[in-house]
């Protein structure tokens, strides 16, 4: 390889390293985490509050957002921002009324005590126990979870 050639493949890798650094400097919108292809989406427990967070994601190119709140009794939930039912309409999402889960599609409004714990009908995607890794800092959602669950986000999903 000639050394221009060297010098300019030496460049366009500083650029790309620059590029992904500044971009992983931006990953975080509204104390939302945002990963990357393969990573695994890291919640920590300090962020998890009554009032629900959600986490975007892009898994295998599908935009999704994952949910994590504090449940009155003190348990933290996670759940998919898709209702189950809705899915497919651009307005299948989550948004928090009171101590409530409200779907933009169908208005129903679903309390925390039933995120993440009730699979089926017209609710969040729940991510339970075994689907999800917990400690006492963090809590992790493997990044092959996550391509698995892409297929619950329509390409039109919080569009409008």
């Amino acid at each position: 390889m000639a050394k221009n050639e060297r010098l300019l493949h030496l460049a366009a890798a500083i650029v790309l390293t620059a590029v992904l650094v500044i971009g992983a400097g931006s990953n975080r919108a509204n104390g939302s985490q945002v990963v990357n292809v393969g990573e695994s989406l890291v919640i920590p427990i300090s962020e998890i509050s009554e009032t629900v967070k959600f986490f975007p994601v892009t898994a295998d190119g599908t935009k999704m957002e994952v949910v994590a709140v504090t449940a009155p009794d003190g348990t933290i939930r996670t759940a998919f921002n898709t209702c189950q039912v809705c899915n497919g309409s651009p307005l299948a999402y989550f948004v928090q009324r009171g101590n409530t889960l409200e779907c933009q599609a169908c208005r129903n409004r679903f309390p925390m005590t039933r995120v993440g714990i009730e699979a089926g009908g017209c609710n969040p995607v729940p991510i339970f126990d075994e689907d999800r890794t917990v400690t006492t800092e963090s809590i992790t959602v493997s990044y092959e979870f996550l391509q698995a669950n892409a297929y619950r986000f329509s390409s039109n999903w919080k569009t409008q």
